[in-house]
């Protein structure tokens, strides 16, 4: 028997299910959250930028080297990865299937050793974290 994992998440949560069969109901088994993935550029930062002192009196304001949200949702994708990858270490699932809004998604392909993607039957743009059980169902594959 081919036990499915399914992986909805957006920036700030990601809901996991399991099932046994395709037309079996999904069982909720854990869900991440990362409340950063929700807060603003500017909420995420503490001050303006420093300042550091070019040639003579001129002086430049400094600038991060990555974005905050983008190092947020990095965090977030990471977290995600190695929860996929120890699930997969204990052998509880065979076929992963994503269906992520599309900046996490990017962030968690970047993110995923190939043994499990691999194992990813099934993926999907969109961000339905907030919809019933029922109706994530509607939006997996038939097959």
């Amino acid at each position: 028997m081919k036990t499915k994992l399914i992986v909805v998440a957006d920036q700030s949560r990601a809901r996991i299910f399991k099932t046994d069969a395709t037309a079996a109901p999904l069982i909720e088994i854990e869900t991440l959250t990362h409340s950063e993935g929700r807060l603003h550029d500017r909420d995420l930062t503490s001050d303006l930028p420093g300042r550091i002192q070019g040639s003579g009196h001129i002086t430049h304001a400094f600038e991060q080297a990555t974005d905050p949200k983008q190092h947020e949702i990095d965090i977030f994708a990471h977290r995600l990865a190695h929860y996929l990858e120890d699930a997969l270490n204990a052998q509880q699932y065979t076929q992963l299937l994503i269906i992520a809004e599309p900046t996490l998604l990017g962030w968690l392909r970047n993110c995923l050793p190939e043994r499990i993607k691999k194992t990813i039957c099934f993926e999907a743009v969109k961000n339905i974290t907030s919809l019933s059980p029922e109706e994530i169902r509607k939006h997996l594959p038939s097959h």
